[in-house]
């Protein structure tokens, strides 16, 4: 009884799993598709899609964990060969992933892009197997299927974007800076005195115009006079900045996606995931009856 309880919530867990997976894949295919891509300079801000060219941002570039390949982001993976008995698996020992931020251009500007939280497809990866835990810097690797034909008892995985690469992008678009954001005084003189006010001893110094160590009404009104005149300031100095532009996670549940491959190409590979879904939904389902049967609860 205890096994067919195990293999019924097995079954419920395929059935639902699975049509979540599938509806998911799919409305992520058809959002896909429906964004229309925008220019960098006049996109609109909230929840865009761009397309252009990866750009070094002046800093020296990344090397790559495994391999040591200079690149502007990286993923890897190691895993060991484990055998017990007849079960013979990869077991992964570390992983990582860089959180630099990328930067994108296309003809009419440049977009910083956030890499956390996105999910990301590049087109290097490169696999290999070796006998030692960690590979050396600049050790030869070779293509996604070379593992099959080489030997050893540890795997490694690294994936990279690099300078020049074509880049797909999806998420939540911010401008700053050049006078784009509107000032909202009582917001910004707020957000000064606050800070004035974690140095309340040189707060004092600068309005406590009778020394007693406390602020009347009349000094108050001048700090909040000066707060005021601070925020204008500010303010002012920011809207002469150039524009920033920065595309990060969506706060709602939409698609955050990185691809060196074109919308098309996503769109299709989230309609396989929907079918792979949907078969293990009806499977799921199948199996479920057929339980639900043999227990006599159906």
């Amino acid at each position: 009884m205890a096994g067919l309880t195990i293999s019924l919530g097995f079954s419920l867990g395929a059935f639902a799993g699975g049509g979540w997976w599938c509806l998911r894949r799919l409305a992520q295919a058809r959002l896909l598709l429906d964004t229309p891509t925008s220019k960098i300079r006049s996109a609109a801000q909230g929840y865009v899609e761009l397309y252009g060219v990866l750009h070094e941002q002046g800093d020296a570039p990344l090397l790559a964990p495994l391999t040591g390949k200079p690149c502007l982001w990286w993923r890897f993976r190691i895993e060991e060969y484990s055998e017990s008995g007849k079960r013979k698996s990869w077991r992964v020992l570390e992983s990582g992933v860089s959180d630099a931020w990328l930067c994108l251009a296309d003809a009419t500007g440049k977009c910083l892009i956030d890499p956390r939280g996105a999910e990301v497809r590049p087109a290097t990866r490169e696999v290999w197997k070796g006998s030692q835990r960690h590979p050396r810097a600049g050790a030869a690797a070779f293509g996604s299927g070379a593992w099959l034909s080489s030997g050893g008892e540890y795997r490694y995985t690294e994936e990279r974007l690099h300078v020049g690469e074509p880049l797909y992008a999806i998420g939540d678009f911010r401008t700053s800076g050049g006078g784009r954001k509107g000032l909202d005084l009582a917001v910004a003189q707020g957000a000064v005195i606050r800070e004035w006010k974690s140095d309340f001893s040189g707060l004092l110094q600068r309005f406590d115009s009778d020394g007693d160590g406390q602020l009347g009404e009349a000094e108050w009104n001048r700090v909040r006079l000066a707060a005021q005149l601070e925020a204008e300031d500010r303010h002012r100095h920011a809207s002469t900045a150039p524009a920033l532009n920065h595309l990060r996670r969506p706060a709602e549940a939409q698609p955050f996606l990185l691809s060196s491959h074109g919308e098309d190409v996503l769109a299709r590979h989230f309609r396989w995931q929907a079918l792979f879904g949907a078969l293990l939904c009806v499977g799921g389902a199948v199996v479920t009856v057929y339980l639900l049967r043999v227990t006599g609860l159906l």
